[in-house]
């Protein structure tokens, strides 16, 4: 009996599908491993409508073009066994159709020696995987964006850098406190160097960067230190050169792609005319098992899906062949996999983007927000301080698609935003002078409104060092900035144990509540709460100023009494020596009202300043909900002596018990 070694997609059979006669899925489409009683082998299937003959040829036959003919099995599907033949091998398809002879790589391949190369047969089952990994809730992310080939450089090392080069920097990021990567496209693309949104092959993992092997490796050393790894996939047009699929068998119309791709106008994209036929059946299933190949086969923990604007929408017009697709598969990730986070690139602040496809919606998890980062950058970049409004800061902060702030991605850069002539945020602040004191102070703020607005927070590659080049894949990220701007790093490192709530005071910042409860354009400030379910180490208040004036009292609101601490200041020297160290202490709240809220302080802190605020959770020795346990405390125990008043070991009354456990948690609450 046969045990075929590569995973099949057999959930598939099990699928819905999303249109009538979807094609489900056969094992052993492309190469497929097997084992018998005879030993090692290979079967060999593709899909080819217009075939007159089809032949396998490879590294195991001489690259004979007739030894190893297919068989039609049906279905439009040639298939054919080959004993002896195992991973490591080459291989290719060789097609006949019409008089003519077509030598073609396997449009299913998961290994090319190069995008114009042969293609390689793999067993993925043997990968040695030693790390188990449990994907963050969603609410408790922050993703770094980066691009391989200039990301995993390391000194002295070669450009375009790798997944080896990646690795290397692993510690960098954890040290940083992200969890999660979101790598910028890894298929086969031209070349050795691209931004990877010129997929050639959609089951192949890049050969430069280290291909199917590398990438697992990489995946496996990320779930070693608690990240997740997230993959962006292309879609919405293929290639368009080293297009292994296109005019596959040799068919086309209008002297378009063939078989996998339209043939009318609805080919047309802005990148080549190679838009994938969404509308049939076996090129949706392509498409499908492309997708699941990564989580299946690579453990990864999400995807983004880039430009789902041009693959709901073609040239003429609505195309409900790429919505219905996109809903097929959101369907059966959330059955397989509900906890990977799939993600959308729409920005259009399409609410039906990230609707349940119960309701007709695209099914997606999270989609990058324009209606942050345009609206922010533009407040940040402004070079008057009075143009900039805090009116449309706190709509960038409350903004939520279909109510639900985890709906979007939020961010101030990435990589479309810093490139193709825009410039990094620092630079863009002062074009020229990215480390000025300007630039410094200003890309901060903006950052800390990331980590502190409702959303999935992400920051580019680089941004945490002040890297002041726009993203080109001809030029390395400048690690030498790692060591220059340590203190910025240093400043990232604290906003991001704030936002994932790594102390144990701002589990606020993971909840999806938020009131900007203090708007004031004309002083340029603005403060928000934000809390999950409330009290003491859950609330949190940030205020912002954008403005290049210090205060030393300065009033706002507050939800709760008691001790607030100054978990972060942006202002403090620490962060960068230019910085104006205008730090406030923690505060006290007093009974005045303000801001629509019962409690109120006054505040001191710098220009283009951020502070954030919590308080403790409370400790019940804490008797005066000062924040530490001292004195105060012992003298109300003793003063309530018979009481319940003072009771913390609650047993009912104040006693000895209570005296000895007061004394026993003397000093700062956690």
């Amino acid at each position: 009996m046969r045990c075929f070694v590569q995973f099949v997609f057999a959930a598939s059979l099990l699928a819905a599908p999303a249109m009538a006669g979807e094609a489900s899925s056969r094992p052993g489409m492309g190469a497929s491993v097997y084992q018998d009683d005879g030993g090692w082998g290979t079967t060999f299937r593709t899909w080819t409508p217009h075939a007159e003959a089809v032949y396998v040829t490879g590294s195991f036959n001489g690259w004979s073009t007739n030894s190893h003919p297919l068989v039609n099995e049906g279905d439009n599907l040639w298939s054919l066994d080959v004993p002896g033949v195992w991973a490591g091998h080459e291989y290719q398809f060789v097609i006949l159709n019409d008089g003519n002879t077509h030598w073609r790589n396997d449009p299913r391949a998961r290994k090319l020696t190069s995008s114009n190369g042969t293609s390689v047969i793999i067993n993925p089952d043997q990968f040695p995987w030693q790390n188990d990994f449990q994907m963050h809730n969603w609410n408790e992310m922050v993703i770094y964006e980066l691009h391989p080939g200039t990301f995993g450089v390391t000194d002295g090392g070669a450009f375009p850098g790798n997944f080896e080069g990646v690795r290397d920097h692993l510690d960098h990021l954890a040290n940083l406190g992200v969890n999660a990567i979101e790598f910028m496209p890894i298929n086969e693309f031209a070349g050795d160097q691209s931004w990877g949104y010129n997929p050639g092959h959609i089951f192949s993992v890049e050969s430069y960067y280290g291909g199917p092997e590398g990438f697992k490796q990489l995946v496996d050393d990320c779930h070693e230190r608690g990240i997740a790894v997230l993959v962006d996939v292309v879609f919405n047009h293929l290639g368009p050169s080293d297009l292994g699929s296109w005019q596959f068998d040799g068919w086309h119309e209008n002297d378009l792609g063939g078989i996998y791709f339209y043939n009318d106008d609805r080919a047309y994209t802005p990148w080549g005319d190679t838009r994938p036929n969404f509308g049939e059946n076996a090129v949706r299933q392509w498409l499908r098992d492309a997708v699941l190949q990564w989580f299946e086969e690579y453990r990864i923990d999400g995807i983004r899906m880039d430009g789902t604007r041009w693959i709901e929408w073609t040239d003429a017009g609505n195309n409900p062949d790429g919505w219905s697709w996109m809903q097929w598969i959101n369907d059966e990730l959330d059955t397989l996999y509900p906890e990977k986070l799939i993600t959308a690139e729409d920005m259009s602040s399409n609410h039906w983007i990230t609707k349940p496809t119960s309701v007709g919606g695209a099914g997606f998890d999270a989609q990058w927000d324009p209606s942050f980062v345009h609206p922010v950058r533009e407040v940040v970049e402004q070079a008057d301080d009075g143009a900039r409004s805090m009116w449309t800061i706190k709509d960038a902060i409350t903004f939520a698609y279909n109510g639900s702030p985890l709906q979007r991605v939020i961010y101030t850069e990435s990589h479309d935003e810093v490139a193709n002539g825009r410039s990094r945020v620092p630079e863009a602040i002062w074009p020229g002078n990215a480390d000025s004191y300007y630039s410094k102070k200003r890309s901060t703020l903006a950052a800390g409104v990331v980590f502190t607005a409702p959303g999935i927070p992400m920051i580019f590659q680089g941004q945490e060092f002040l890297e002041d080049e726009w993203f080109t894949d001809a030029v390395p990220l400048d690690w030498d900035r790692a060591a220059t701007y340590e203190g910025l790093t240093w400043l990232y490192s604290d906003l991001i144990d704030l936002r994932l709530n790594r102390q144990g005071n701002t589990r606020g910042l993971t909840g999806e509540h938020v009131n900007v409860h203090h708007v004031n354009d004309w002083d340029k400030v603005v403060a928000w709460h934000r809390w999950m379910s409330g009290g003491a180490g859950d609330d949190v208040i940030v205020l912002a100023n954008f403005k290049n004036q210090t205060w030393d009292d300065y009033r706002i609101g507050f939800p709760q009494g008691g001790t607030w601490k100054a978990r972060f200041n942006s202002d403090w020297t620490g962060y960068d020596a230019e910085f104006g160290d205008h730090l406030t202490d923690d505060v006290v709240v007093e009974n005045i009202p303000w801001d629509g809220l019962p409690y109120s302080a006054s505040i001191r802190f710098g220009a283009y300043s951020m502070v954030i605020f919590s308080q403790s959770p409370s400790c019940p020795s804490d008797l005066d909900g000062s924040g530490a346990v001292d004195v105060d405390d012992l003298l109300t125990c003793i003063a309530s002596w018979g009481t319940p008043d003072a009771d913390v070991t609650g047993d009912g009354q104040t006693d000895v018990n209570d005296l000895l456990a007061i004394i026993g948690a003397f000093g700062s609450c956690p």
